[in-house]
């Protein structure tokens, strides 16, 4: 989670994360990235969804997918993907 706030911050830092506390791990920016303190990787963190509001955000794209073909609906692209991907 660490380097997925790291990455929303900047999508083109380079970074090895050591560790999964952001209060005990060890950041090694790469090739010239400059550092993020740690505030706001932790800042950005609060603001990503967790896992199970992911899953459940999941569910209800398919429940929504499966509701559009069954009427014979145009689906968005996040909703078939949840079907092909």
């Amino acid at each position: 989670m660490i380097t997925e706030a790291i990455l929303k911050i900047n999508p083109n830092a380079e970074v090895v994360v050591r560790g999964k506390d952001i209060n005990t791990c060890e950041i090694e920016w790469l090739n010239g990235t400059t550092p993020i303190s740690k505030a706001d990787i932790e800042a950005k963190m609060a603001e990503l969804p967790t896992a199970e509001e992911e899953a459940t955000a999941r569910e209800n794209l398919k429940a929504s997918a499966k509701a559009k073909l069954i009427a014979g609906e145009p689906l968005t692209e996040e909703e078939a993907n949840t079907i092909v991907l």
